[in-house]
């Protein structure tokens, strides 16, 4: 009998394709949904976050859950009433997992959650890994709020795992394409000083990352969802022109601009995160496309 996988926000970016790779491995899928029935042949349980309610069967089914919901980041301006979404959408979700399972009898082995590279703060030159501390402006407290709740799962004697995910290459979603469109419109240009690391990763790598860790019993704790070649931002967008066959803007978008038109959401593309990879390659695990020529090459193969 397939064993079972149950996905928090799996019609997103990366549970999209995190559930073709489980599919093609033999796994059977389900979502946790706000409706009940099938999406794209995925059978989705309901639950209500706010209320607290979930099926249970969601939970007695289950071999393993991967936790990628939460509300995004990047898609609205930063008011007070969506950083509170922001947070609670991941922390109250995840309560309502944790207290589930407490309380029904299942048999699940391992609970893999997202997390955020940003939990490191502008670190400049650093490379950081798992040991480094924590940040303390407001995406690093949603990561920490995060990992906190995740990690209940432990009293549990639930196996756990989250993955601090970085820059998301995917031309589907994600950071990708908002990088991509002012180069492919020839105004692209380095951000603030553009000296800012990126820690980017294609799309395969960080869902293979997650793959991994449903399936590596010995892996636990937290690991960094990062390409082994960080670049800075004045790179990245160089190495994007280059294979699109566009001009870098020779002046950099000034960072005061960036704050005017995306407000607090700026500091994401002006503070740097020189993240390591070591921990989740001293796994094992191998990167597919370890250096941004790689990766641009598979994802603007029609460019």
């Amino acid at each position: 009998m397939a064993e079972k996988v149950l996905i928090s926000g799996g019609t997103g970016l990366l549970g999209k394709k995190i559930t073709g790779i489980l599919q093609a491995k033999g796994y059977e899928v389900s979502y946790l949904s706000r409706s009940k029935g099938t999406k794209n042949g995925i059978k989705c349980y309901q639950w209500d976050i706010n209320k607290q309610e979930i099926e249970e069967e969601a939970i007695t089914e289950a071999d393993y859950i991967i936790h990628l919901a939460g509300a995004s980041v990047y898609d609205k301006r930063w008011t007070d009433e969506y950083k509170k979404i922001i947070i609670e959408s991941r922390t109250k979700s995840a309560a309502l997992l944790y207290n589930t399972i407490k309380n029904t009898d299942n048999h699940v082995k391992a609970f893999i959650s997202a997390s955020g590279i940003s939990i490191y703060g502008d670190r400049g030159n650093e490379l950081v890994d798992e040991d480094s501390e924590a940040a303390d402006d407001f995406l690093a407290k949603v990561c920490v709020a995060w990992e906190d709740a995740a990690f209940k799962m432990q009293e549990l004697d639930i196996r756990t795992v989250a993955i601090r995910v970085g820059i998301v290459l995917s031309e589907e979603g994600g950071a990708f394409p908002k990088l991509l469109m002012p180069i492919k419109l020839f105004v692209g240009a380095p951000l603030a000083s553009g000296k800012q690391y990126m820690p980017w990763i294609h799309i395969d790598d960080l869902c293979n990352i997650f793959v991994k860790a449903l399936e590596d019993e010995k892996m636990s704790g937290v690991y960094n969802g990062v390409s082994p070649h960080p670049l800075t931002n004045e790179a990245l967008t160089k190495a994007i022109a280059d294979k699109i066959s566009r001009p870098v803007f020779p002046i950099n978008v000034p960072g005061f601009a960036l704050n005017i038109v995306l407000g607090e959401f700026a500091e994401v593309l002006t503070g740097g995160i020189r993240a390591s990879s070591r921990k989740i390659e001293n796994t094992g695990f191998k990167f597919t496309y370890p250096k941004i020529n790689t990766a641009l090459n598979n994802l603007l193969k029609d460019d």
